[in-house]
């Protein structure tokens, strides 16, 4: 990315079931949902939002394996999008199992997300 122009950041839970894709998909959708852009075409050389490039930086607590790095990138609806993920986030006790929520165990799984946006 030659040129950055905004980052926005977001925290998402799955409290039942230890769904890390389900807590990445919440962080990244938290992370863009509050924003808008309205002038981002003006700043893209091309005025195209398809040349947008957006990276997104995942801190993932645990169980990356099984996370679902193409659902993720579905959470941003324009532009070339890249997916970096790194163990961070938070894994906690949620205090109680629940097995009719699929719970494995009683952890609930934090993950943050930085959205970087530029072209």
């Amino acid at each position: 990315m030659k040129k950055l122009l905004f980052i926005e950041t977001g925290m998402g839970i799955d409290v039942h079931g230890q769904n890390v894709t389900k807590a990445a998909v919440r962080a990244v959708h938290n992370a863009i949902h509050f924003n808008s852009m309205p002038g981002i075409k003006e700043l893209l050389p091309d005025q195209n939002l398809e040349s947008m490039q957006v990276k997104i930086k995942l801190g993932v607590p645990s169980n990356q394996e099984q996370l679902d790095e193409e659902a993720v990138k579905a959470e941003i609806p324009y532009g070339q999008v890249t997916l970096e993920v790194q163990h961070g986030g938070l894994a906690t006790t949620h205090g109680i199992v629940l097995e009719d929520k699929d719970d494995q165990n009683d952890l609930m799984l934090i993950t943050v997300a930085s959205v970087e946006v530029g072209y």
